[in-house]
């Protein structure tokens, strides 16, 4: 395609929203094996500068790949890594596109610009690495993982876990029935979290943001909080909460192992935000159930202490996990407490067998990028869109949910196979361990949505099919792609 095509696409979606038609091909050919790679990355305050790092690592080792271009939309950041990695910076990632002859996007923005700007850059003809989650809502993660079918990119998610050895190995070990069937799969996100504040009035934006293109495809709302960074999480336009947050990594790992690659029939969730009053929006302790046929998945945030009553009211655990994934099958457990070792438990607790070994994501995207092969990617992205979706329907089901007492709630979760002793675990974090007034401030109860998973949408409520998407700023309109 040529020079005045690429630019109609930069008017048509900075003006009206809409979305050009164009072969991928013909705006980015295929590298050699030995060519070098031209690589940006898109938002890099955070977890973007570990793009940079992959890059620039691989670079110096003169490996084929070199960083050409930075974007980001707060002027600050982006004139400072321009200056230090001596490279084009830009604002605005289409202004990137239209401009760069790139080979390879990298995508660590706030959650929802994710989807929007993996799919911009695979219309362009690139190749993306996109965090997690890969998307703010169900169905924009389906157009991502549509796009990269229909313009046949290669497109990688960031959950770096997929690629290390030692859980690869666990996960064929447990599915070729070493442990017996599996009971349930469980992760953990107790992540000890401080409250963002309470801001009585609309905060000023940093001069040097310009938050227009920062708020992208989100509503077009004042600054409430406090931060303008990171704290976005917490607030529902923006990000998902623990869920989306730290959470993603241990809902794909847990859902790995059950080896579903459809979303779960049926969820539901229990909690709210506890503990403390602020301008968060989503849950700070909750589960979430997943009534998988292979076996529950069950996933529990604590961003609350282990116990206030103690000096040091550090962080939850659980089998001496925070931040993991345990598997309980009928001849034993599996513990994944982190992403170098795995180790296997029989119904004694007594360790049996371990598996060790990391592995190199960014790595294997590259080499995926050569070999033009999806399959060789560790984290393709239907399975980013998956396990993200996992986290958007579990929230869905709190945001549509009502204030219950304990004992309906525990009358509601009985049926379920696991989820009453996980809800019961966490009624004594809140009211015993950190003192929490479960009359008072009530724990939210979310309905068992049921869900066509090929479809992608709930039966019969209206609510929470609404949740499935959101009405898109123009001119930052994820677009539908149909295959």
């Amino acid at each position: 395609m040529n020079k005045q095509t690429r630019r109609n696409f930069l008017k048509t979606s900075l003006y009206t929203g809409a979305t050009v038609a164009w072969t991928a091909k013909s705006w980015a050919q295929v590298k050699g094996a030995n060519e070098t790679l031209r690589c940006a990355t898109v938002g890099f305050r955070g977890r973007g500068n570990s793009h940079i790092g992959f890059i620039s690592g691989m670079q110096k080792r003169e490996q084929g790949v070199k960083l050409t271009a930075l974007c980001d939309v707060d002027q600050k950041v982006l004139d400072a890594g321009a200056a230090k990695h001596k490279v084009k910076g830009y604002q605005d990632i289409r202004q990137m596109l239209e401009k760069e002859d790139l080979d390879v996007v990298t995508v660590a923005t706030p959650n929802h610009w994710h989807s929007l700007a993996a799919i911009w850059a695979v219309q362009a003809g690139k190749d993306v690495y996109v965090e997690k989650p890969v998307s703010h809502n169900v169905w924009e993660g389906r157009q991502l993982v549509n796009a990269a079918r229909k313009y046949k990119k290669i497109v990688q998610t960031g959950t770096q876990a997929r690629s290390a050895k030692c859980i690869q190995d666990a996960v064929k070990w447990v599915q070729a029935g070493n442990l017996g069937k599996i009971i349930t799969s469980r992760g953990l996100c107790y992540k000890r979290r401080k409250s963002i504040g309470d801001v009585a009035d609309t905060k000023e934006v940093p001069r040097e943001v310009d938050y227009n293109l920062w708020l992208g495809p989100a509503p077009k709302k004042p600054l409430t909080r406090e931060r303008l960074h990171y704290d976005w999480h917490w607030m529902w336009d923006y990000g998902n909460g623990d869920l989306g947050n730290q959470g993603i990594h241990q809902m794909d790992i847990a859902r790995w192992f059950l080896g579903e690659m459809e979303l779960s029939p049926r969820v539901w969730s229990v909690g709210g935000r506890l503990g403390y009053e602020d301008d968060g929006e989503s849950a700070n302790t909750q589960v979430i159930y997943h009534d998988y046929e292979t076996a529950p998945l069950i996933f529990e945030v604590r961003g609350l202490g282990e116990d206030n009553k103690k000096k040091n009211n550090d962080r939850s655990s659980y089998r001496g996990g925070s931040v993991a994934v345990f598997v309980e099958c009928e001849k034993g457990w599996v513990a994944v407490r982190n992403y170098n070792s795995v180790q296997v438990y029989d119904n004694d607790d007594k360790k049996i067998k371990e598996f060790k070994g990391g592995g190199d994501h960014f790595g294997n995207f590259i080499q995926a990028v050569r070999s033009r092969n999806p399959k060789d990617l560790n984290a393709e992205i239907l399975e980013g869109h998956l396990s993200s979706a996992l986290c958007h329907t579990g929230n869905i089901s709190h945001r549509v949910g009502e204030n219950a007492n304990v004992e309906d709630i525990r009358t509601f979760v009985k049926k379920d196979n696991g989820g009453l002793e996980a809800v019961d675990r966490m009624i004594e974090h809140l009211a015993v361990k950190n003192d929490v007034d479960l009359k008072a401030t009530p724990l939210t109860l979310g309905p068992a949505l049921t869900m066509d998973t090929k479809t992608e949408t709930f039966h019969k409520h209206k609510a929470a099919n609404k949740l499935l998407t959101r009405k898109y700023r123009k001119p930052f309109v994820v677009p539908e792609i149909k295959i």
